[in-house]
């Protein structure tokens, strides 16, 4: 059985009541006068000489969040490399491997964060050669897991560009 209700195939739709308006009428009367519009001329010229000193005030302030001095760079950079050195030697059956594998993520994955933001750093030749080493080691580890040994082609390709990011880093590049 069917409610009463539900709208089905045999059933006719009601007709709903028609909507009644009012009519009304709006009459707007426009006369400037000039005490509005002198009102309306200080108003505006007050707003804009305000929002002109409170944006000068605040962009004269700004400083980069995140503009690294080039001491800490060469240091941090001088540090990650270190220690991808230090985890892709190490022996596979070592028991660090995988604590030493997750600090390496870690410390990569923040001095990637921190330095691909700054456009100065990236026309260099030691951050482009350290970055891709970074990537190297982590697409490895990501595919492989923690444990597994990085084959001898890609653990030499990878210390040599390590090797040529630690020379462009001590020549400024």
């Amino acid at each position: 059985m069917a409610s009463p209700t539900l709208i089905t195939p045999t059933s006719t739709p009601k007709s709903l009541p028609p909507i009644k308006t009012k009519p009304t009428t709006i009459s707007v009367t426009l006369t400037p006068t000039t005490t509005t519009t002198t009102v309306h001329q200080r108003r505006r010229e007050f707003l804009s000489t305000t929002s002109s000193i409170i944006a000068t005030t605040f962009v004269i302030h700004v400083t980069p969040a995140f503009a690294a001095t080039d001491e800490e760079y060469v240091k941090e950079t001088e540090e990650v490399i270190s220690k991808v050195r230090t985890t892709i030697t190490m022996d596979k059956t070592d028991p660090n491997v995988a604590s030493a594998v997750a600090d390496l993520r870690d410390s990569s994955n923040s001095w990637v964060a921190k330095y691909r933001r700054e456009k100065a750093l990236l026309a260099r030749a030691s951050f482009r050669d350290m970055y891709s080493a970074l990537n190297a080691v982590s697409g490895h580890y990501i595919s492989f897991g923690p444990t597994a040994p990085i084959p001898a082609k890609r653990r030499a390709r990878i210390l040599e560009e390590v090797e040529v990011a630690e020379k462009s880093l001590k020549r400024g590049r």
